[in-house]
């Protein structure tokens, strides 16, 4: 029988590879993709070629990955001890938030020591790595979370078109009240009206908990794609103003505006009162005004340091997180 020969994961590894199973990703995607590197890079002998990984059994793979960082953390003297609740319960979560095939269980049932892997950690960890560590301390899992801003376990998930609704719409929240961390609330920016489609489609089908969906005014058709495949507890928003960037109130475009440029008496603040969508107006004061380009995604976090009271908050933000603090039934919002 051929010699099992491993290279050990380095500590870092093992903290990336920990982190990369608990992002809030498709299950199986994400466990198949962080123990088939693992495998590759760290298993020298025998060695496997990436299609014959493809090939193999889940419970194989599992079997194999969990070996190798159960070894790599016996290197750095961190010995399981029979003590796996943080499995169980990021199983129990797993199949909670995402639909999970029997061969996706075979991934989820492992004894990887999460337990051990904790004890690596600094202190200054990224959210879903805090919450790996809450789960072997805490009774309460979601008190934990609304208590230290967690964001996991994820609850609900907003599927929005672009960089300005994801950057701003937490902030407004948190202004607002509604603290999306502590909430569970998971924001995508899928990076157009057609891509939010596409995600809708693909989260729809592998997720068990509600999806928001917030569309520009102008995505009526993608309105209707979305609503031939909505399901019960999801809710689509379709703004009445333009795109995002309309709903901001103008002192607080104004302010952002004094806050980027040390000579703001070169911006016409009067012009920012057209009855133009915001975009126009700012891609004008920029180009006409000597300044850079202007960047939805660079002004955005621009806006996101300018925020400071809830007279910063337009009626329509007021009314979208109104929505999402309440919950609906299936509809189309407006």
């Amino acid at each position: 029988m051929e010699k099992i020969k491993i290279k050990p994961l380095t500590k870092e590894q093992l903290l990336i590879s920990a982190d990369r199973l608990t992002r809030f990703k498709n299950t199986e995607a994400k466990y198949l993709r962080v123990f088939k590197d693992i495998i590759t890079g760290n298993l020298i002998t025998p060695k496997f070629k990436k299609q014959q990984l493809d090939e193999t059994d889940y419970c194989q793979l599992k079997i194999m990955a969990e070996n190798i960082i159960n070894y790599s953390l016996e290197i750095l003297n961190i010995n399981p001890d029979g003590d796996y609740l943080i499995n169980q319960r990021l199983y129990d979560y797993e199949k909670s938030v995402f639909k999970i095939s029997a061969q996706t269980e075979n991934l989820l049932q492992n004894k990887i020591n999460y337990k051990g892997i904790t004890k690596l950690f600094s202190g200054n960890e990224v959210k879903n790595l805090k919450w790996l560590e809450a789960l072997e301390n805490s009774p309460d899992i979601i008190q934990t979370r609304k208590e230290k801003s967690l964001l996991f376990p994820v609850e609900k998930v907003i599927i929005c078109e672009g960089i300005t609704e994801e950057t701003l719409l937490p902030v407004f929240a948190d202004i607002y009240g509604f603290n999306f961390d502590r909430n569970g609330i998971h924001i995508i920016s899928a990076g157009g009206k057609n891509q939010v489609v596409k995600t809708y489609y693909e989260l729809a089908e592998n997720l068990k908990i509600p999806i928001f969906v917030l569309l520009d005014k102008d995505a009526s058709d993608n309105l209707l794609s979305i609503k031939a495949r909505q399901r019960e507890m999801d809710n689509v928003y379709i703004l009445t103003s333009g795109e995002f960037e309309d709903l901001l109130p103008v002192p607080l475009i104004e302010r952002t505006l004094a806050y980027a440029f040390e000579n703001i008496s070169l911006v016409d603040l009067e012009f920012l009162k057209q009855e133009m969508p915001k975009v126009k107006i700012l891609e004008e004061i920029f180009k006409n005004r000597g300044l850079h380009e202007f960047k939805k995604s660079e002004f955005a976090n621009l806006v996101k340091i300018n925020i400071k009271s809830k007279e910063d908050l337009s009626d329509e933000i007021i009314k979208i997180l109104e929505i999402l603090q309440a919950g609906t039934s299936k509809k189309e919002l407006v």
